[in-house]
């Protein structure tokens, strides 16, 4: 008889792969009769329907290592690129100041350096930062 059509309900209600799906032999019959998702978890409950163990390394567990809060790792790329964009857009801001004569040399280097160590996270610090200087 073919069963082929329970395999795919049983595929999708157990979420695992036809490989895995083992029929018994002796109840093949009370799996016929099976047509929704219900009557399938109750054959497996009752040992009708078997669920093979999967193969490789997938179902060896790590050792001990979990992925908790404290282990999350940042998308390095997506920080570093942020940070060239706006050391670039500070610096051109501040040599934009130089040029018109708002500030002189000595304080745009010190504000290159401020830049550098991440002191400003945007341009409207950097223009806090000179009222404050001015005043």
């Amino acid at each position: 008889m073919n069963l082929g059509k329970k395999k795919k309900l049983a595929m999708r209600t157990l979420h695992v792969g036809s490989s895995r799906i083992v029929f018994l032999e002796s109840r093949l019959d009370e799996i016929k009769e099976a047509i929704t998702k219900q009557d399938i978890n109750d054959l497996v409950k009752n040992g009708a329907i078997i669920i093979k163990e999967g193969k490789g390394r997938r179902k060896v567990q790590k050792n001990g290592k979990s992925r908790n809060m404290g282990n999350v790792r940042k998308k390095k790329r997506n920080r570093k690129r942020n940070y060239i964009i706006l050391t670039r857009n500070l610096r051109n801001y501040s040599r934009s100041l130089k040029a018109e004569g708002k500030i002189t040399k000595e304080k745009l280097s010190e504000i290159m350096r401020k830049i550098r160590n991440k002191d400003f996270k945007n341009k409207s610090q950097v223009k806090e930062y000179l009222a404050g200087v001015k005043k």
